[in-house]
């Protein structure tokens, strides 16, 4: 698969699953499937250079009491590329810390975890670290040798008993591999095996050796666990995610039938009492016209037109109530006019006052008034703040299984070319 393809996928399913990010990122190393990877990782000033170099038999790594690792260094040698990590600790600032995590996390098929034997036990940093890497061994099946370095600077085996217990009870079963790098190198110098057996080297270079064969089946062990968690976290997401849509949906069912059934019995409610109110009245009034001399006189044109006036505004209170009741007030802002009072739903479906009896009986008796009044009122509904706020819920749930989707496709495509 081209580093593209493989790339644009681990992308895909980071999108949808950022945590695992680094998982993703460890994956697309193992279906790379290159040489084993050995991590020398610990704080700086702990010999670990010194080690790598006796374990390469060449000096491939700078040694020095300057701090000289403040970067990756990497050298592949018969089939192995051995990291060394800048020291935990050394220089916060520029990353140090990052850099060796990243490279016994990331990288590293084998840790060779270092700490000086001088130092005494492990501090609260190298502690928690190791417990992390021990916990991972179990997940993963990616192992930590832990070494104990430089143990020529103790005084005697005595002393070197005494830090291997204080060990052991931080790390209970801890396997220590003492070493000692200076003697290894004097020993294979001086050609004296004894030295070279004291050094703890040899033994150190027979567990790395075990678990370097082991490495094949560890990768793909690792490899089925990672595609496995990461699938099943997918679907877990996509299962929960759809029964998150499946709630908002039926939700927005609801409502709208509960709206649905509230604005056609309020209509159904006002209309009736129009109609009665209309059929009691005898003569119609309201259409006699006022002459001049009626200006400040009460007729029966003007009784009847406000009595009609009153009719109509309280059905519009009854309707506007339960409107309210189901978020309908305010026309949205792309409807709004200069004059506020009259951005209202009721004003923009009913208008502001009905004086006559055949608009009246129009609105609320024919069955095209009515079937207008709920087509109206319905709209306005749907364009309510809170059915806008469900509906855009709605959608982002939408896109977001969309992506869950497309995330399981990468990680399908990921799979099969593992």
């Amino acid at each position: 698969m081209p580093s593209k393809t493989r790339e644009q996928a681990a992308h895909d399913v980071a999108c949808v699953l950022p945590d695992r990010a680094h998982d993703l990122a460890r994956l697309q190393i193992l279906i790379d499937d290159s040489e084993p990877v050995v991590t020398v990782v610990g704080k700086y000033n702990h010999g670990k250079s010194s080690l790598l170099n006796e374990l390469l038999g060449r000096d491939a790594f700078a040694v020095s009491d300057r701090r000289e690792t403040v970067r990756l260094s990497d050298s592949v040698h018969q089939g192995v590329c051995w990291l060394d990590a800048p020291g935990l600790d050394a220089d916060v600032g520029s990353g140090d810390d990052f850099e060796a995590l990243r490279a016994a996390w990331l990288k590293s098929d084998i840790r060779l975890f270092v700490h000086a034997a001088k130092e005494g036990e492990l501090d609260a940093k190298e502690l928690l670290l190791l417990t992390e890497l021990d916990a991972d061994r179990v997940r993963t099946g990616r192992q930590t040798l832990f070494v104990l370095s430089q143990v020529d600077q103790l005084a005697d085996d005595a002393a070197l008993q005494k830090i291997g217990d204080a060990i052991d009870r931080q790390m209970p079963g801890i396997a220590l591999n003492a070493v000692s790098s200076m003697r290894h190198r004097k020993g294979l110098d001086g050609g004296k095996k004894l030295l070279l057996e004291k050094s703890g080297m040899p033994a150190l270079q027979a567990a790395l050796h075990a678990e370097l064969a082991r490495v094949p089946d560890a990768r793909a062990r690792e490899t089925a666990l990672l595609f496995g968690e990461i699938r099943d976290e997918l679907q877990q997401l996509r299962a929960a995610r759809q029964t998150s849509l499946d709630l908002l949906r039926k939700t927005q069912q609801q409502q709208k039938q509960d709206f649905d059934r509230s604005l056609a019995a309020v209509i159904d409610k006002v209309s009736g009492d129009i109609d009665a109110m209309l059929n009691a009245l005898g003569t119609d009034h309201a259409i006699v016209p006022d002459t001049a001399k009626d200006a400040y006189a009460i007729t029966a044109g003007k009784l009847e037109r406000a009595h009609i006036q009153i009719a109509y505004s309280r059905a519009c209170i009854e309707i506007d109530a339960m409107l309210a009741g189901h978020g309908v007030i305010g026309l949205p802002t792309e409807q709004h006019t200069a004059a506020k009072s009259l951005n209202s739903v009721m004003i923009a479906v009913m208008g502001v006052s009905v004086k006559f009896r055949k608009d009246l009986h129009r609105m609320f008796c024919e069955a095209t008034g009515r079937e207008r009044m709920q087509r109206e009122f319905t709209h306005y509904y749907e364009l309510s703040a809170d059915r806008k706020a469900l509906a855009a819920q709605i959608a982002d749930m939408e896109a977001a299984i969309a992506a869950s989707d497309n995330a399981a496709a990468a990680l399908r495509t990921l799979e099969t070319r593992a």
